[in-house]
């Protein structure tokens, strides 16, 4: 049976950005491999963000910020980031102590506010 591929553009969801499922324990001879590959998810699928899932990476520890960063950098580098799916709170709280903010999918953005919250209130307005 043979496939022949049909004429025109390919069928994009411009809405859905590639996803990098990090598997296991990830050895330092892996990392450069994984970096390659988010840059090959950028540049071939045209996103600006890569999603990377965390829910396999293991216990938290350094290796883990390490690969992170490295991932990171590598996006950034291509001219995206990348987002965590599904990390561990183990995990966020060691980024957080490190110093390093990841986006997380599923959260609202920090440059956005939550829907419903008001910024600024002048004297004189109603309540909502």
């Amino acid at each position: 049976m043979s496939y022949r591929r049909p004429p025109g553009l390919p069928i994009v969801d411009a809405m859905t950005p590639p996803v990098l499922v990090l598997p296991g324990p990830v050895t330092r001879d892996e990392v450069r491999g994984l970096s390659d590959n988010v840059r090959a998810l950028l540049r071939g699928s045209g996103a600006r963000v890569v999603v990377c899932d965390v829910a396999g990476l293991g216990p938290p520890g350094l290796a883990a910020v390490d690969l992170l960063a490295r991932l990171q950098l590598a996006a950034r580098r291509a001219g995206g980031r990348i987002r965590l799916r599904d990390p561990d709170p183990a995990l966020r709280a060691l980024l957080d102590l490190v110093g390093l903010r990841f986006e997380v999918e599923g959260e609202v953005e920090e440059r956005e506010p939550a829907l419903g919250v008001e910024e600024a209130v002048e004297p004189g307005d109603p309540a909502v």
